[in-house]
Order: structure tokens, then sequence, then C-alpha cells
């Protein structure tokens, strides 16, 4: 090869070089972090620059509650109740896929996070009977079926950048678990299934509402929950752990011995029906004796009056609080499932109350 082609072809190396050491790696992954008391995804602050009339939006986290999207029913007797009306039959995989179609919408109006459960929620708004669904075995093993699940959401979530805030357990189904040491196996089981398929996307919500009577095993309630965060927050994979808190019920305000082990506290608004009431809560929590200045999200909330000078999220807003939509009601006076909690969910943006959520929650995020 002569001069005149070597350096041609150095120059063609180089520049092969320089893009490719300019493109993501493959093996880059959306991350949330926490730094003080805001919320950042890829190092950089959530609706970065943001500020919504004189309110500090950037670094907050806005969710919704969106907990059956791996839901099913193992009971045949209470598995008829969530046909779908156009095939009469109940379809869990049609679930997740509606869910992870939705999720685009959700984005474009400024959803940065949602809470899924493992044991989701009550399919029918409010109250637990007699249907099983829950991720794990009674001995705490993963069900396969719902991993497959989970990964569908989870890697949209992370093609969208989005949070998911990972909810284990949920009352009215943690008895479905044989024991404590099925708990704290399906605790690690899941945690360590999170770390070795690598998401970073995910805050984990040891249960939902910890402090409600229902649950059965005492590891789950206020007194010790703080156990299972400690045990989350002892593993990781390459240098990486997860994120890790627990919620508690409306009007609740998070006890000090789960607040000093959480990075970031959970509250719920459920049964504040005055919204001075939010700027308070969210002014009691960091007024607990180990409160170290972590985001406080609101990650529940069924109040929706985003037309009133005082509603519960523009007070939230304002005491620079993330907060999350939480529709439970199964229908409307037209008789049509409007909630995002009520099984067979309808996903998308249909229903007037959803579109009013999502209408304010873009004008205040700007997205």
């Amino acid at each position: 090869m002569t001069p005149s082609q070597i350096i041609p072809s150095l120059f063609a190396l180089l520049l092969l070089f320089t893009l490719t050491s300019c493109q993501p790696s493959a093996t880059e992954r959306p991350a949330v972090s926490i730094d003080g008391n805001t919320f950042l995804i890829d190092g950089k602050p959530t609706y970065e620059g943001r500020y919504w009339k004189g309110n500090k939006i950037e670094g907050l986290l806005m969710n919704a509650r969106l907990v059956q999207g791996v839901f099913d029913d193992e009971i045949p007797e209470t598995r008829k109740f969530f046909h779908y009306p156009d095939t009469g039959k109940w379809d869990p995989d049609r679930n997740t896929n509606e869910f992870v179609a939705a999720m685009p919408s959700w984005r474009k109006h400024g959803l940065l996070s949602f809470t899924l459960n493992l044991q989701g929620g009550s399919p029918t708004g409010y109250g637990n009977k007699n249907w099983v669904n829950s991720a794990f075995t009674t001995s705490g093993a993963l069900k396969p079926a719902y991993m497959d699940r989970l990964t569908r959401i989870l890697d949209k979530a992370e093609e969208l950048k989005m949070v998911v805030i990972l909810g284990y357990f949920y009352f009215g189904q943690d008895q479905n678990i044989e024991n404590e040491a099925g708990i704290v196996n399906a605790v690690d089981n899941i945690t360590d299934w999170l770390l070795e398929k690598g998401y970073r996307n995910v805050l984990v919500e040891i249960n939902n509402e910890s402090n409600i009577k229902a649950y059965d095993h005492e590891i789950l309630k206020p007194a010790r929950v703080s156990e299972l965060i400690e045990r989350v927050k002892s593993k990781s994979r390459k240098g990486y752990r997860l994120l890790v808190s627990t919620s508690f019920g409306g009007r609740y305000i998070p006890d000090a011995n789960v607040v000093a082990v959480s990075d970031y506290i959970l509250i719920h608004g459920n049964g504040v029906k005055e919204p001075d009431f939010i700027k308070e809560m969210v002014e009691r929590t960091k007024a607990v004796s180990t409160y170290k200045g972590q985001p406080i999200v609101f990650n529940e909330d069924d109040h929706y009056e985003y037309h009133a000078e005082a509603n519960n999220f523009k007070y939230a807003v304002e005491s620079y609080a993330s907060w999350g939509y939480f529709d439970f009601r199964r229908k409307d006076e037209t008789d049509i499932k409007i909630g995002y909690q009520s099984v067979p969910v309808d996903w998308s943006i249909s229903h007037s109350r959803k579109k009013e959520f999502f209408d304010y929650l873009k004008e205040i995020t700007g997205e």
C-alpha cells in the first residue's frame, strides 16, 4: 500500500471510531436516581427547567396509579367477573398488551411514572374478595407468566424513559403467601430478578398502604416493614442497587422508622377533601424526626377538582411534592367502566375524568 493509500484509510478508520464513540452504548439503559429532594432520569432532572405559575416542577415525578398492568385471577369462579364485554372472557395478555399500547399517550402528556403492583389492587375499585392475583407462589417463588407480562411493561417504560414504581405486595392478597419466610423469599426473588435483568428505571414500593390493618403478615406492617426496605437496599449488581420505600394510607403521616431507611417518601391523598391538608401532610412529613430531605411523592389521590383554585394536585406542587392520579371507579352513570383500577381496564385516555387529568398534567409539566 502506498503512502497516498494509507492516509485515506487511516482517516476512514478515525472517522468510524469517532462516529461509533458518539453513539449511545447498546448496554446503556435509562436510570432513575435521586439528588437531594429531586428525581433525575439519566442524570438530568425531570422536567428540566420547568416552572408552572411560579412553582418549580423540575425534579418532580408526576405519576398515576395503574396497578393492574399484570393482573390475572387464578380462581375460575371469580375470574368470570373480569371478562371483556366483546369476548366474554378474561385475557391477562390482552390486558398487558393494551397497557403497553397506551403508554406512549400517557408519556406525551407528561406522565413520567406510574405505580404497578405485583399483587394488583382491588379490581372492583375498593375491597378484595376471593380472587387470587399474585406474581408470587405461596412460598414466594416468581410466576413465569407474571414475569413475562412485567417484562413487556418494563421494556416499554425503558423505551419511553418512564419510571415504574413497582409495588411488591397488596393487602387482600398478601395472605396468599403462606408465611413470613415466603414474604422474605418473594422480596429476595423479585429484587434479584430486577437486578439480574438490569432494570434501572424501577423504584420499589414494598407494599401499598402498609398501615392498613388487613395485612396478614407482621413484617408488612409499619413496625417491621423497614426490615424489608433494608433487605432490598442490601442487594446490588455491578455497583447498582434499587431505590426503595413503602406507602401509607390517606391522611397518614409516615412512621419515623420507615422514613429513616427510605430513599423517597410515599404518602397518599385519599380522604383529603380539604386541599390545605395536602400541604399540611407534606410539612408534617418533613417534620418527622428521621426525615433527611428525601423526595416526597403522592402516588395515590382520588381527587379531581382541577378547575378549582384549590385542588390536591396543585397544592402538592406548591409544596414541591410529586402527585399521583388514582381513579378507582368501576362505572359511571352510563354503566361504562372509567377507572384505571377496575378490571377489565380501558387503558386509553378515553373518559372525561382521565382527559381532565392528562390535560392538567400537560399544562403543569409543559410536555
